[in-house]
């Protein structure tokens, strides 16, 4: 099954402690084909940009953010998309920093 992100509104259950995103940071996403965009904002994020290629059960982005510090950070991610048991899409995030060191997993998932 493919999974579609278009219009989906999500925020993220599990952050790793190497991460900036938050329960508060809201992600918007768009998807035309296997395109797909973000904003997000919220927490810690100030602004927050993704783009991307769903490949149907995973998904690779590149993000950038603007932190409320007025930190400027950015990196790349590669992540599975799944089903939760409660049936709301999950994305489980694996990322690395470019503009610092280190990365970590993050699971963000549809709101309902």
């Amino acid at each position: 099954m493919k999974i579609n992100l278009n219009d989906l509104r999500m925020n993220a259950i599990e952050t790793d402690e190497n991460g900036v995103i938050g329960k508060e940071t809201i992600f918007h996403f768009h998807q035309t084909g296997s395109h797909v965009h973000a904003e997000y904002r919220g927490g810690k994020i100030e602004h927050g940009y993704l783009v991307g290629i769903n490949h149907g059960q995973s998904l690779e982005f590149r993000y950038c953010q603007l932190e409320s510090d007025g930190t400027l950070n950015g990196g790349a991610s590669t992540c599975e998309l799944r089903m939760s048991e409660a049936s709301l899409i999950q994305i489980i995030e694996n990322f690395e920093w470019e503009s610092r060191s280190g990365g970590g997993r993050n699971v963000i998932q549809e709101l309902k």
